[in-house]
């Protein structure tokens, strides 16, 4: 399994690449967000570590070009800030996780583990509802236009539709899609539950998500 590692810190970049090696993962190092594009435009990869402050193009530039090239890779975002704004911002680039300095590299290990397998778990089929398609094969969601979601927003309007004739709680919706993230909170889904609003408005599409923390969230 190939892991593309972006930290400008070199002895930090050294330190991380030799214990994912010893874990059986191929790694290539980047030291800049202009290398994290170079290597994508030539390689692919199972997982992408993005450190958020980086010279010449930090991790949320970087990102952003790699969402707008449709590669859907995972991407765990590293931050020397735990503030809710610097989370929103790389979540809202298209970032799957991420992990605040420092950190143990038993939860990297972990976090990166949980991202690579989540590629194989999902239906392999297109999904409908009114006017929407969730397209498996590319994360996008579609109706007059599309957009690409992140991996935790395919999950969780993957479940919407799935259990389209009911509301589900707060407390389901964490352990079906957040199970494996204990940090997950009840605002963690509210916040995606947000952006799966935004993106639906984005498409054009007639199809709304309804409730609130107290009754659920479902499709109407």
């Amino acid at each position: 399994m190939k892991i593309l590692l972006a930290e400008d810190t070199r002895d930090l970049n050294r330190a991380i690449c030799a214990v994912l090696a010893h874990e059986g993962y191929d790694v290539d190092p980047a030291y800049d967000g202009e290398e994290v594009i170079e290597h994508i435009e030539r390689d692919s990869y199972d997982c992408l570590v993005l450190d958020i402050m980086m010279p010449k193009k930090d991790g949320i530039q970087a990102l952003k070009e790699i969402r707008a090239k449709n590669i859907i890779t995972p991407v765990i975002m590293l931050t020397a800030k735990a503030e809710v704004d610097d989370r929103v911002a790389g979540l809202e680039a298209g970032a799957d996780d991420y992990l605040p300095k420092p950190f143990a590299m038993k939860e990297l290990i972990a976090r990166i583990r949980a991202q690579t397998r989540r590629k194989t778990e999902y239906t392999a089929n297109d999904l409908q509802f009114n006017d929407v398609t969730l397209r498996a094969q590319t994360f996008e969601l579609a109706s007059e236009n599309s957009v690409r979601l992140s991996v935790k927003e395919f999950e969780l309007m993957q479940l919407l539709i799935l259990n389209r004739d009911r509301f589900l709680s707060i407390e389901y919706i964490l352990d079906k899609v957040w199970s494996r993230e204990p940090d997950a909170r009840p605002d963690t889904v509210w916040l995606y539950i947000s952006y799966l609003k935004r993106k639906l408005k984005a498409i054009a599409s007639s199809t709304k998500i309804e409730g609130d923390e107290n009754t659920g969230y479902k499709l109407c």
